[in-house]
């Protein structure tokens, strides 16, 4: 059974500047809750008891969010209100599951999950992005479900707009299973319109092999100088290992952008 996740946090947000000049990103409010713990939430609905978070040391405030008891039991004690209360217990369920990982330079995800090598023990992991929300419905859990009947690598899926391929890691579907899931026959990381295999797009959820290491162990660089954990997959793909796409059916935000975190709240405020 899959028990583990990883979450990458260490990026640097600059689609989010001037609010992540001083504070993370994954811990602005949306609607009025902290967007890490949405995933978080998601996690431990799905089952997920042990959780990594990468971060760096220029976002050591994400760590320092879950390990603030001095300042808790100080206000606790003081003024006994029970929604603070409330808020510090959450704190310590979370902060039992989490444990910290590094990543100081910027590149890429790949790069962000090899860090966690020595911490993973099963055969499966999952990996989820924060920027990417999906709600309505639970998509790790769903995926989890679906891996217990197909034994193999994920990846969430939803279609895109042609137009915007280049933002994405985009299937080639080999063969159709049923409406929610499908093989994978190829990825490609932010292909251009023309080099485009269709408009079905990677989503931020995963559910991978710990053989993904020894991919990542020797990937080289893709765009934008990073190293892309969707290159290392389209290697594991050419070497026979089977992934499938799921068409999640759960509501998609894009958390990353100035736009896209204030839709975000909004849409979230109207469930």
């Amino acid at each position: 059974m899959i028990k583990q996740a990883i979450i990458p946090l260490a990026g640097l947000g600059t689609r989010l500047l001037p609010l992540t000049s001083v504070f993370a990103k994954e811990l602005l409010p949306i609607n009025g809750k902290p967007g890490i713990e949405y995933i978080l939430d998601e996690c431990i609905e799905a089952g997920i008891n042990d959780i990594i978070f990468i971060i760096s040391k220029k976002k050591e405030i994400i760590k320092k969010y879950f390990y603030n008891d001095k300042f808790y039991k100080k206000i606790i004690k003081k003024k006994k209100d029970p929604r603070i209360i409330n808020e510090y217990k959450k704190i310590l369920f979370y902060k039992k599951k989490i444990k910290f990982v590094y990543q100081n330079m910027p590149l890429g995800t790949g790069d962000a999950v090899i860090k966690t090598k020595k911490h993973i023990k099963d055969k499966f992991f999952l990996l989820l992005l924060p920027d990417d929300l999906i709600v309505k419905r639970n998509c790790s859990k769903d995926m989890i479900n679906a891996y217990k009947r197909y034994r193999c690598s994920m990846m969430a899926s939803m279609k895109v707009n042609k137009n915007n391929v280049d933002r994405w890691g985009i299937f080639k579907i080999e063969k159709i299973l049923n409406k929610k899931n499908f093989t994978i026959k190829d990825v490609v990381e932010k292909p251009t319109k023309v080099e485009a295999p269709s408009n079905n797009a990677v989503i931020g959820r995963y559910i991978l092999s710990k053989d993904i290491f020894k991919y990542l162990k020797n990937q080289k660089k893709g765009k934008g100088g990073e190293i892309h954990i969707t290159d290392a997959i389209r290697k594991m793909i050419f070497n026979n290992y089977r992934f499938i796409g799921h068409k999640f059916s759960g509501q998609y935000l894009d958390c990353g952008s100035m736009s896209g975190y204030i839709n975000s709240g909004i849409k979230i405020s109207k469930l």
